[in-house]
């Protein structure tokens, strides 16, 4: 079964405080965002999800750093839901898809062939972290404490069986809807979870580029 790799960078990025978008910012003097396809690069295919404002601007950065690693663009739409619905339209049915932030830059192959090896009918599979700090539920008059223990951080890629997710996003948009498997799972299915990686970080903030740039 073909495994094919759907990134999603549709984001503008105005958390970074930079003109830039945080997708197309250099990291080790390479754009975050070629760090991420790298780690696809054994992948049968990889769709690359980003405003269509951005193709040129996209296409010139590969120029300028000879990044030749072969994907497919597909335009983004006005949510994440809509530009995940619209990369999945150039997947085919019978493969495994492994949808990613474009802005995770670190996240290893291991894991990601882990995600993948355990994809069956039915089940999606997704990278997960406890929490280690300590949580308050906050209202206007009051807080209280809630048990972590049973919380976690969600991570990506997410893996499916493509005919699956492709079916699962035919579903009308619903405010539940915070990331992949929770489409998945509004539509039947059921998630499975492992282990995700410290490293495995999203950028989203000038430190997390700090932070990464160190990782790396």
């Amino acid at each position: 079964m073909q495994k094919i790799a759907l990134i999603v960078a549709g984001g503008k990025g105005t958390r970074m405080n930079a003109s830039t978008a945080k997708q197309f910012l250099v990291l080790n003097k390479l754009p975050v965002l070629m760090h991420t396809l790298k780690q696809f690069s054994s992948f049968d295919k990889i769709v690359l999800v980003l405003p269509g404002t951005k193709f040129n601007y996209w296409q010139s950065l590969c120029k300028k750093y000879k990044f030749t690693l072969k994907h497919t663009l597909v335009k983004g739409g006005k949510t994440r839901f809509q530009s995940v619905k619209n990369g999945l339209n150039k997947i085919p049915p019978n493969s495994i898809v492994a949808i990613h932030d474009g802005v995770r830059p670190l996240v290893s192959k291991d894991l990601i062939e882990q995600l993948i090896l355990q994809v069956k009918k039915g089940i999606g599979v997704i990278p997960i972290l406890p929490l280690k700090d300590s949580i308050r539920q906050i209202s206007e008059k009051k807080s209280a404490p809630i048990n972590r223990s049973n919380l976690v951080k969600v991570q990506t890629p997410q893996c499916f069986l493509s005919s699956e997710i492709k079916d699962a996003y035919t579903q009308k948009f619903s405010n539940s809807f915070t990331d992949d498997s929770s489409v998945f799972e509004s539509n039947g299915g059921d998630i499975n979870f492992i282990l995700g990686e410290e490293k495995n970080l999203k950028i989203t903030t000038e430190q997390d580029l700090k932070i990464a740039s160190n990782l790396l």
